[in-house]
């Protein structure tokens, strides 16, 4: 993705990206990976940052933040939508510092990571989807 005057990929961007992402997902999958909240912010809240005892905010690219499928109840109360987080300016740090992927890959990578955790996926399964996985 391109922008005007070289500025950095905006949050609406990644967004894309992820969204991109998750429809290349197997189909087995994609139905309920859709059913997961897609949030983009700069960075991590200090509340989270906080409850995951993390000083760096630019070290959390991504966050799972729900109850994952195999520890699910059909009786569990739903307070909130599981969601996924990914932090811009933590990935966009990585993505300069790696200097060998493509934004849209590093995207995809936190994603899916991500998502695993909501899975409940094995490495296995992971690397099925992810090839950076190994």
């Amino acid at each position: 993705m391109s922008n005007h005057n070289d500025l950095p990929p905006d949050l609406a961007e990644i967004e894309a990206l992820a969204r991109a992402a998750m429809a290349t997902l197997p189909v087995a999958f994609k139905a309920e990976a859709e059913k997961v909240v897609l949030q983009i912010e700069d960075l991590a809240s200090d509340a989270m940052l906080t409850d995951l005892e993390i000083a760096d905010p630019f070290t959390l690219t991504g966050l799972y933040d729900g109850v994952p499928l195999t520890e699910k109840s059909v009786s569990d109360q739903t307070v909130k939508p599981d969601a996924i987080w990914l932090f811009r300016r933590a990935i966009l740090d990585e993505w300069i510092e790696r200097g060998d992927v493509s934004l849209a890959a590093l995207v995809a990578h936190v994603y899916v990571h991500e998502l695993a955790h909501h899975f409940g996926w094995s490495d296995e399964d992971i690397a099925s989807i992810d090839e950076w996985w190994t």
